[in-house]
């Protein structure tokens, strides 16, 4: 079995203000979507992301599909790499994200920090500063475990 590409899919309360959003907060990309006839509500849409592809819709309870603003939470993260967190963290805030933490420098190489956005979903957002191998990493991370 061939593997080519893994996309995202979001499911959203208001995916045509989220879509909105993450074009001002992010620079995303509309490629397309698909509106139900008669309605608002968004069946399908993709976002370009710098070359890696995000598709999202509206919810659809009748399918059990539920947005994190209907279940409250999320156990998901999106990571976004960019060329500056700081700028892209403080851009996002500014279009309506909630900071959940300030940028700053990471053990394993990479400033970064995060933020919620309006419909529930977390996005770290972060730029790298230093190469680290895997072994560094894990021999920092032992160390910061050690020292909690």
């Amino acid at each position: 079995m061939s593997k080519h590409e893994l996309f995202p899919y979001l499911h959203i309360k208001d995916a045509a203000a989220a879509i909105d959003f993450y074009l001002a907060a992010f620079g995303a990309k509309e490629k397309f979507r698909l509106v139900e006839p008669g309605t608002r509500r968004v069946g399908h849409a993709e976002l370009d992301f710098g070359g890696t592809t995000i598709m999202l819709a509206d919810e659809f309870p009748e399918y059990g599909l539920h947005s994190p603003s209907s279940i409250g939470n999320t156990s998901v993260t999106l990571h976004l790499h960019v060329d500056d967190a700081d700028a892209v963290i403080a851009r996002a805030v500014e279009a309506g994200a909630t900071l959940e933490r300030a940028p700053s420098d990471a053990f394993y190489g990479e400033r970064s920090g995060s933020v919620r956005d309006p419909f529930g979903h977390r996005w770290s957002i972060g730029h790298s500063i230093e190469e680290v191998t895997p072994e560094e990493m894990q021999r920092r991370y032992d160390a910061l475990m050690e020292g909690s």
